[in-house]
């Protein structure tokens, strides 16, 4: 097996520095090269090795650019070699470069999750209609594709014949696969695990999910923090002026205090040397990237390092309730058999009625009488009363006519008892919904349901309130039905009956008083308050493009567990961040410091340097396996 050309020269770099840093040892204890053999042994490993070091830094002298690190490496290079340290000389040329690929090495190993992202997506595509693979950048929308099992899908589509099982960890971030059947969606980028499966595309490939993806979190690099535009600029003013230290440092000793002139020219050299800011410069990238990475293979897509750095600084966090807390789906929470009726009986029989009826209550409570294995009643002469209710004709139940509906409706058909108006006033204050059913005489039963909340709500919550940040819920839903979801889940601070623009509002209210202010809701009717806010964080994004084009972090699945988690790993970031430039600094004053004195040694301030590059990186790249559960 052949190596890649990278690897290569990585390896003969290695190999390099061997050689270069075992001349060294034996020079220290005085085995040397003879002249002029040593000029033109060491002269070919710089040129050899570092060329593109001293060619960009001959170029920066040239155009006067003191900001260039190169610089710093061709007036150190020259330095040593009129002082005659040729081994020195070329193992800070050797060891400069290392440094330089083991930060192209950290930056492609924290970009790892991102680049698994591409080479997912196929390529092609099989057409029916054609017979043939055919590139996925030439297939137009309502195309039928065809997918084998163990296939990526190609482009996103609904399965119009088969069904199948589909692992889309890679959009949403979910490790067990879903079961998909004819009408489901799918998404490009995701695995078809055991089914033949025929799908009708409904995106071009530009447009697909998985695309989006891949495109917003590779533009997240431009986004950069500010720790990180601070950094850069920093550069900008530090190379220079290390320069001009080291300059001092070497005409003060000997033009105004006499002192030894190949001493201090070796401490300025050395100076130039440490001055080197690679530590510095990686110290944010790398962990922004590792981090990123982590998220994205999570199912969390953040646009930027500047969103990740403003997450670890939020002090309060403001939730819609509706597929945010909750699914958004209603589910049946309680049965009340009154006046005689079983609980199968009034299931079965309201099911029966509701069958025939497209409203989310009316599916809701069909599906909770198969769940408890009560099959739906036959029923005829379904009729929809709109705003009120519904009436059909039971056949298993002697031909009775079945209302179902608001108590109101019922009450215009049959006599009411102060029990079911009873219930529905408890239900009510619960922030539920009651269908009333009635079939005969009076009322049969009452049905509450509720907007299921989502397993991991309240534990996310109580994560994200231990963080000391506050949650505060902004819904459109009616304060009974928001009061009722916040007891659930713990949330103190509710604001209800609330329209896209008062939400926008109240972030702003909420900003003023907490600062930074992250808004977490579903991307579409929340977009306003989702752009007001610090961080904005769209919820369930797969598929809607609103969302993921609308948030600052868009969460791929419906995991609000996963909030809790990027809070932490952006402060896990930012503190590595921190680690990492203090360290930095600390060792370049140190051999500064002894620089200055006097006392400093250019093979240490060489393997000080690169030691410091090596740990900042290491350091970062372990932010990619920071874990859900991490503290």
């Amino acid at each position: 097996m052949k190596l890649p050309i990278k690897d290569k020269k990585f390896i003969f770099l290695l190999l390099a520095i061997t050689i270069v840093v075992a001349l060294e040892v034996l020079s220290i204890i005085g085995i040397n090269i003879p002249m002029p053999f040593a000029l033109f042994v060491f002269a070919a490993f710089i040129l050899g090795i570092g060329y593109k070091v001293i060619w960009s830094g001959i170029k920066a002298l040239f155009k006067l650019q003191f900001s260039n690190i190169n610089l710093l490496m061709l007036i150190a290079v020259i330095g040593a070699f009129y002082l005659k340290e040729f081994p020195e000389a070329a193992v800070l040329v050797v060891l400069y470069v290392l440094g330089e690929r083991l930060e192209d090495i950290g930056i492609e190993n924290s970009k790892s999750a991102l680049d698994e992202l591409v080479s997912k997506v196929p390529k092609t595509a099989f057409v029916k209609l054609l017979n043939e693979f055919i590139p996925i950048d030439k297939i137009s929308i309502g195309t039928i594709i065809q997918v084998k099992p163990g296939e990526m899908i190609p482009l996103d589509g609904k399965i119009i014949s088969g069904e199948t099982t589909v692992d889309e960890a890679a959009i949403t971030g979910e490790p067990i696969p879903k079961d998909k059947h004819k009408g489901d969606n799918l998404f490009a980028g995701t695995l078809n695990k055991n089914g033949f499966i025929e799908i009708e595309t409904t995106k071009l490939s530009i447009d697909t999910t998985f695309s989006k993806i891949i495109r917003l979190t590779f533009e997240a690099q431009g986004n950069k923090s500010e720790t990180q535009k601070f950094i850069q600029q920093f550069s900008k003013y530090y190379t220079p002026t290390m320069i001009l230290l080291a300059i001092l440092l070497f005409v003060i000793p000997v033009y105004v205090l006499q002192l030894d002139f190949n001493q201090w020219l070796l401490q300025a050299i050395t100076l130039l040397v440490i001055a080197c800011p690679c530590a510095l410069v990686i110290s944010t990238p790398v962990a922004i990237y590792a981090a990123i990475g982590n998220a994205s293979a999570k199912g969390a897509l953040i646009k930027g390092g500047k969103y990740l750095e403003a997450l670890a600084n939020i002090k309060a966090i403001a939730l819609d309730k509706t597929r945010t807390i909750t699914f958004g789906n209603p589910i049946v929470s309680d049965v009340f058999p009154l006046n005689g009726t079983s609980r199968e009986e009034l299931l079965a029989c309201t099911a029966g009625a509701e069958i025939f009826s497209e409203h989310p209550l009316a599916q809701a409570i069909v599906d909770a009488s198969k769940k408890e294995g009560f099959e739906p009643h036959k029923t005829e002469g379904f009729k929809s009363i709109m705003g009120k209710g519904a009436t059909a004709k039971c056949l298993v139940c002697e031909d009775e006519t079945i209302y179902v509906g608001k108590l109101d409706f019922i009450k215009e058909h049959q006599p009411v008892d102060k029990e079911a108006e009873k219930i529905v006033a408890e239900l009510s204050a619960q922030g539920k919904t009651s269908v009333v059913v009635s079939f005969g005489e009076g009322v049969a039963g009452v049905i509450g349901l509720m907007d299921e909340i989502k397993p991991d709500s309240a534990a996310a919550l109580k994560e994200i309130e231990a963080m000391n940040i506050e949650p505060v819920m902004l819904t459109g839903d009616s304060e009974k039905a928001a009061n009722y979801v916040a007891q659930q889940v713990g949330i103190k601070k509710i604001f209800g009956n609330m329209l896209p623009e008062n939400k926008a509002d109240k972030i702003k209210e909420l900003l003023q008083q907490y600062k930074f202010v992250a808004m977490v809701g579903d991307g579409i009717n929340d977009a306003p308050a989702l752009a007001q806010s610090t961080v904005g964080i769209a919820m369930g994004a797969a598929g809607s493009d609103t969302a993921i084009e609308t948030a600052n972090i868009a969460l791929m699945n419906d995991k609000l567990s996963l909030i809790p988690f990027l809070i932490r790993l952006s402060q896990k970031t930012l503190r590595r961040i921190k680690f990492n430039t203090i360290g930095a600094i600390a060792v370049k004053l140190i051999f500064i410091t002894l620089a200055f004195i006097g006392y400093s040694n250019l093979v240490f301030a060489i393997a000080a340097d690169v030691g410091v590059t090596l740990i900042v990186i290491l350091t970062s790249l372990n932010l990619m396996k920071f874990e859900v559960h991490n503290e």
